[in-house]
């Protein structure tokens, strides 16, 4: 009966995957749905064909349950990123004064930045690794310079050192934030997939928080700051070692053709009952696809180049609004505006950061990422600019250590209410 059905279409799509024929053809149905499907499977002399049927009334979508512990240690690489922003925080002066480079702003803040320079070249490189061998694997290759430059951080004896380790660090922090966000939205199912985008930010603001609460008995305790980089390796291994328990992307093993073992992970990460569905739409959205080579250039064309524009003018003025300062500085920042306990002070911005975090999860659904972005900014700006009045106005001389604190605290909750919404 289905082969009946199957020749009498009168169109079909193909997709030709190593040898794998692929054909994904709608059968006619006038109780169809536009969101509910299913897919079945077939055999055939030239390959397995998913024919597209009404799902049956009462049958819902992938649970959580399946792919959320590959999620969560997909999101360690996060947690590390939010912690290599911290972790020279609260320590920085001490770091100083063991290197000797105390009181030299230059090089403090070359220490400091380095690793962003570094992460940009690691960012550049992770499209064409996690291409290569896969999403799995280039995680666990992200984790092999952010192991080694923690390692070369903590035993450093000269700035040289200090900087040599944070910017091999850099590069294994710019090749892994790509590929979480890639293998994250690959494995999740679509009721969960803007949530599971959300932990991603959650787990670095975790990360920093993290980083802020390491480096407290930094003040006490000589030679601390070591510590907290050796502290960065442990997350690093948990990574490396929990991806070889986790599934591949079964997006990447289709497109490079290893079809049956696309549907094993499927079959891990969503259930059983959803793989024919899930093979149908990875042949749809192959299908869809340009047959052409994508080159950089079609971020200009036409079509895209007002979203491509709008989206990175956001990026760019959240760096602008000065959070890489905050995360970097704000123990020295507070210090100089006369708080005695600059660094509680800077592990409550990591608290109010990851609690903002929780507050956009809950609410980017239901105000909308356009009108969570508005508020949000037009909060960062007021909390600012009153900031700014203060410092500069001689009458509020007293306020100047509240105002910053409070300032401080305020933007900081602004910034992470929109950044990084899937």
């Amino acid at each position: 009966m289905l082969r009946r059905m199957l020749s009498d279409q009168v169109s079909s799509t193909t997709a030709t995957n190593a040898g794998s024929a692929f054909a994904y053809k709608r059968l006619p149905s006038r109780e169809r749905s536009l969101t509910e499907i299913h897919v079945e499977r077939m055999n055939t002399d030239s390959g397995a064909v998913y024919l597209e049927a009404p799902l049956l009334s009462g049958s819902s979508g992938p649970g959580w349950r399946l792919s959320f512990p590959h999620m969560v240690t997909a999101i360690l690489a996060a947690v590390l990123f939010g912690y290599h922003m911290g972790v020279v925080n609260a320590p920085l002066q001490h770091i100083g004064k063991d290197l000797l480079f105390a009181g030299h702003t230059i090089l403090e803040g070359f220490v400091v930045s380095v690793s962003l320079a570094s992460a940009f070249m690691g960012c550049a490189l992770s499209g064409t690794i996690a291409d290569a061998v896969g999403r799995r694997r280039a995680f666990q290759i992200s984790c092999i310079p952010m192991i080694f430059g923690a390692i070369i951080s903590a035993v450093s004896t000269h700035v040289g050192a200090m900087i040599l380790g944070r910017f091999i660090v850099g590069l294994g922090l710019g090749l892994s934030g790509p590929v979480t966000a890639m293998y994250v939205s690959e494995i999740s199912p679509t009721s969960v997939r803007g949530t599971y985008g959300s932990f991603i930010q959650i787990a670095t603001c975790i990360g920093i928080l993290a980083s802020l609460v390491a480096g407290l008995p930094a003040h006490s305790i000589p030679g601390w700051w070591r510590t907290c980089f050796w502290i960065a390796v442990i997350p690093a291994i948990m990574l490396a070692i929990g991806m070889e328990w986790c599934a591949e992307s079964p997006r990447w093993l289709f497109k490079i053709g290893r079809i049956a073992e696309a549907e094993h992970e499927l079959e891990r990460l969503w259930g059983p009952s959803h793989v024919k569905q899930a093979m149908a739409d990875l042949i749809r959205n192959e299908q869809t696809q340009d047959n052409g080579t994508t080159s950089w250039m079609a971020l200009a064309d036409p079509r895209y180049i007002k979203v491509v524009t709008i989206g990175a003018a956001l990026f760019a003025f959240q760096q602008f609004a000065g959070v890489n300062a905050v995360f970097y500085f704000s123990s020295t920042v507070f210090r100089q505006a006369g708080m005695t306990s600059d660094v509680a002070a800077s592990v409550m911005v990591g608290v109010v950061n990851l609690m903002a975090s929780f507050v956009a999860a809950y609410l980017m659904d239901s105000l909308g990422r356009r009108s969570l972005m508005i508020m949000s900014f037009s909060g960062m700006g007021l909390a600012m600019g009153l900031q700014a009045f203060i410092a500069a106005v001689p009458a509020f001389a007293s306020a100047r250590a509240s105002a910053a604190l409070l300032g401080t605290l305020l933007a900081c909750a602004c910034l992470a209410t929109p950044r990084d919404l899937p």
